[in-house]
């Protein structure tokens, strides 16, 4: 009788939120229909894209939590860059955004059903999803749902940047994932655009340069180790541009590198650039860069102690590397410099065209 009691008590509870958060989402313009409707006349412009409906979900979002639309969308950004490409099902290929948060923690840790909906028992049981639509399910395949379920437990802990970190760390247990979040949300603050997968080429196009695929091949100094990365051959003070968006991470002297810097793109990618003659003076660490910027100059810096020169042509060492949010690796990078090379010719041909 006691636990039928509690049942009904637990149900009656969830009720009474989810009609207090549904009487707050439905006061948003537009907010129960999908993403790509607006509210009142037909509207002649051209339909949205991806990286517009998720911008509007997140402002929607943010709006009714206080929880900033950067950060919402960094998380997004972050879950989508943690999975394995094993790990997406066919259901999931047309969601706009990617947090996917665990069953257990959605239904309740002593839910007896994990695969749970209903918001009362859910909240009876302590898991954290939410009906975010007025539908009566807290499907955490919904866009909204997910979005305003990761929204609603964050601002458990307020919505100040300090207080989102420390409930960011609380969901994911992991310092590394809060700082990736954490460098997602700067970028995407000081850019304010959510459509940032522009690249360019490390070397201007109009430079001299030559470059094979290197990876793989011994290196002898500092003992035997084999090469992660490619060599591209050109003089010194050749600018060496940022091939993404991204976030200055590393900057500074290297003995194996030399002058070098590191750039984290958003898709939790980190960029090296090595042998530096030098770096721009107005680039630092926590800087926000974007494709062909120029963050330093081709030169033969390494192999020692601070200042070593010399003891190879001069050239640009790029190598990238894959966080998964568990361990970081390194990947050929030869593939992505043809690509990047043939688009940054094509640019210069139709420019000259022009």
């Amino acid at each position: 009788m006691r636990s039928i009691l509690l049942l009904f008590v637990g149900r009656l509870i969830a009720c009474f939120i989810s009609l207090a958060v549904l009487t707050s989402l439905w006061s948003i313009p537009g907010f129960g229909a999908s993403a790509a409707e607006a509210p009142g006349k037909p509207s002649s412009s051209p339909p949205k894209n991806a990286d517009e409906l998720r911008r509007s979900l997140y402002e929607e979002i943010g709006l009714l939590t206080k929880i900033p639309w950067y950060w919402l969308a960094a998380i997004d950004q972050y879950e989508r860059t943690i999975t394995p490409r094993k790990e997406h099902k066919p259901e999931m290929n047309h969601k706009l955004i990617g947090i996917r948060i665990k069953k257990p923690i959605w239904a309740g840790p002593l839910n007896p059903d994990t695969n749970d909906t209903d918001p009362a028992t859910i909240a009876l049981f302590g898991g954290i999803g939410k009906d975010a639509t007025a539908d009566g399910i807290a499907d955490p395949r919904n866009d909204r749902d997910a979005l305003y379920t990761m929204a609603a437990y964050l601002l458990h802990f307020g919505y100040a940047d300090d207080d989102i970190r420390i409930g960011l760390w609380r969901y994911y247990k992991n310092d590394s994932s809060v700082e990736r979040i954490r460098q997602f949300a700067k970028i995407y603050k000081v850019l304010d655009r959510t459509d940032l997968s522009d690249s360019a080429f490390p070397l201007p196009v109009s430079s001299t340069y030559t470059y094979r695929d290197t990876w793989g091949d011994r290196r002898g100094w500092g003992g035997q180790r084999t090469h992660e990365g490619t060599d591209l051959f050109a003089s010194y003070g050749v600018p060496v541009r940022s091939v993404c968006y991204g976030i200055v991470e590393t900057k500074g002297w290297n003995p194996y590198g030399g002058w070098r810097i590191g750039i984290r793109d958003l898709n939790n990618r980190y960029h090296y650039y090595a042998h530096l003659q030098g770096f721009e003076r107005s680039i630092n660490i926590g800087d926000i860069v974007t494709p062909g910027q120029t963050v330093g100059w081709v030169g033969s810096s390494g192999y020692g102690p601070p200042g070593t020169q010399g003891r190879f042509p001069p050239h640009l060492h790029y190598g990238i590397y894959k966080d998964t949010g568990t361990r970081e690796w390194a990947f050929n990078p030869f593939p992505m410099l043809r690509q990047w090379e043939q688009a940054d010719q094509l640019k210069k041909s139709k420019k000259g065209a022009s």
